[in-house]
């Protein structure tokens, strides 16, 4: 093989595993972005007013929300296996947030999202129809919500989108 030949072949090579190591890092999550750096201004705002409400780190915690055909599930989880401090945060919130649901009280939400959000109204004038179970699980908590109403089951899916919209890298949809 030609010597300039078997360069390019090298030089080639060498593009390749970059590109190859810059997919896996980013497959993997990482990036060199600092924390919050692509946030719309609401998503700051969110991120700024649920400090104030949820004890826990948002950057080192996500909520999932999933839709299902009776309501919906949402896992609050710590980003790193054995952080016990945002377990224990965590799960204190989420057991406290469950009872205030269960009697119609949505005020943490309002607080941190606006009174306006979407699904709010519905759930707060339908709390005694909707059944909200609190569990734990090894790396935080879940609620799952539970109605045999079809206009609440469509409040509480709007109500996880608007929560997946306003907490951004923080949030995901579970289905």
């Amino acid at each position: 093989m030609k010597s300039s030949r078997r360069g390019s072949l090298v030089a080639g090579a060498g593009v390749v595993l970059v590109g190859v190591v810059a997919a896996v890092t980013l497959a993997a999550g990482g990036s060199e972005r600092e924390p919050g750096e692509d946030r719309t201004e609401r998503q700051a705002s969110v991120a700024e007013r649920g400090a104030t409400v949820m004890p826990f780190d948002l950057e080192r915690t996500t909520h999932r929300f999933t839709p299902t055909a009776a309501g919906g599930v949402q896992d609050v989880v710590a980003d790193r296996r054995g952080d016990s401090e945002q377990v224990r945060l965590i799960r204190a919130h989420l057991r406290k947030e469950a009872e205030a649901f269960g009697r119609g009280d949505f005020a943490d939400p309002a607080r941190i999202h606006g009174d306006d959000m979407p699904g709010l109204v519905a759930l707060r004038s339908g709390h005694d129809r909707v059944d909200v179970r609190y569990q734990e699980r090894a790396d935080g908590a879940t609620l799952t919500y539970t109605t045999e109403d079809a206009a609440l089951v469509d409040a509480l899916h709007d109500w996880f989108e608007a929560q997946i919209g306003d907490h951004g890298a923080h949030a995901e949809s579970g289905h």
